[in-house]
């Protein structure tokens, strides 16, 4: 294990899923305080702007699936060691929770490796904020005793057994990364036995003015989606508490609206 001397001092935090209103008051703390901001792209600019130091510098070290041109995780941990070392508090601020789908755990290798204190602190992460924001408990009694919150892209894999189980739990299934490749994940749930008529909904930029939800059922998605491109982030919901949407629905900014795709 590398020693050093240095003083310096790491947060790792969640930021929340877009709403700058839906951070901690530890995270706000932690923002007045910060001599560097290391700021994942998902990150509402608008945080660090309200709470961050004026003299703070702040780096905008986003990854990006399918852009070779983002930051690679090599290159943002390398940043976050370089700041800590020069005895400074640096702030690695991250969209939704610090934990869900993020590489944290290289992160937290690098700092233990280095003697590099830190802390962690938590964020509302993308599936509560969606389902919140949407009017979709993610359980809810009669409907799912239970949630999987899993990822979906063209490099993942699940086993045949998994994705029977996937297809024939009663669970509600949250995918993140997967609204790009949304007729394929579907064509498999499908394959698996999965009934035709449960609801899938797709949550664009959720708990933000732009927000905006497409729901439809798992027979139409096809018709419906194949040549829809949806803005990033976005999450899909699949399962029964989807159709609690319409009781439920209880945010109406200036931009956010719900299609329904003639179920």
């Amino acid at each position: 294990m590398e020693g050093t001397n240095n003083t310096g001092f790491v947060t790792l935090a969640g930021a929340g899923p877009g709403d700058p209103e839906l951070i901690t008051l530890k995270l706000q703390k932690r923002l007045a305080d910060a001599d560097v901001i290391i700021t994942d792209r998902l990150v509402n600019p608008e945080i660090i702007s309200s709470h961050a130091r004026k003299d703070a510098l702040v780096l905008f070290a986003g990854k990006q699936g399918y852009n070779d041109s983002s930051y690679s995780q090599e290159e943002v941990t390398a940043l976050i060691v370089e700041h800590a070392n020069q005895d400074k508090k640096v702030l690695r601020l991250k969209g939704g929770d610090v934990a869900f789908f993020s590489n944290v755990l290289d992160e937290l290798n690098a700092l233990v490796e280095r003697n590099i204190p830190f802390e962690i602190i938590p964020g509302i992460t993308a599936a509560s904020g969606a389902s919140a924001y949407a009017g979709i408990p993610l359980t809810a009694r009669s409907h799912s005793q239970g949630v999987q919150i899993l990822t979906y892209n063209p490099n993942s894999y699940y086993n045949p057994e998994t994705w029977k189980q996937l297809a024939n739990s009663s669970d509600t299934l949250v995918f993140y990364m997967a609204a790009k490749n949304i007729c394929d994940l579907v064509e498999l749930l499908l394959r698996y036995s999965k009934k035709p008529q449960t609801k899938l909904a797709v949550v664009e930029q959720a708990t933000t003015i732009h927000q905006r939800l497409h729901i439809t059922t798992l027979k139409d998605c096809d018709r419906d989606f194949a040549d829809k491109a949806f803005s990033s982030p976005s999450l899909v919901i699949i399962g029964d508490v989807v159709k609690l949407h319409e009781q439920f629905n209880w945010f109406n900014s200036t931009e956010a609206g719900t299609v329904f795709h003639e179920l």
